[in-house]
């Protein structure tokens, strides 16, 4: 089983192969967006998660500043 996760909108997924799991995780933002747009939240949560409007193009305020992969012994 893989985790897939979404950090900006503190979402996580999973799916038995990686594809999948990506494939899951959009599938699960897609429908949280169109579920906060419904409820007229979708700008509050964009907000909330970092982002901002530029031109008509959502843009993160947040930066990733590194990342280092997790081994794992088995």
């Amino acid at each position: 089983m893989y985790v897939s996760y979404c950090p900006e909108l503190d979402i996580t997924s999973c799916g038995e192969n990686v594809d999948q799991a990506k494939k899951n995780l959009k599938e699960v933002i897609r429908i949280n967006l169109e579920e906060a747009q419904k409820l007229g939240t979708l700008d509050d949560l964009l907000q909330e998660a970092g982002f901002d409007e530029v031109q008509g193009i959502l843009a993160s305020r947040k930066e990733l500043v590194g990342f280092t992969p997790i081994e794992v012994a088995l």
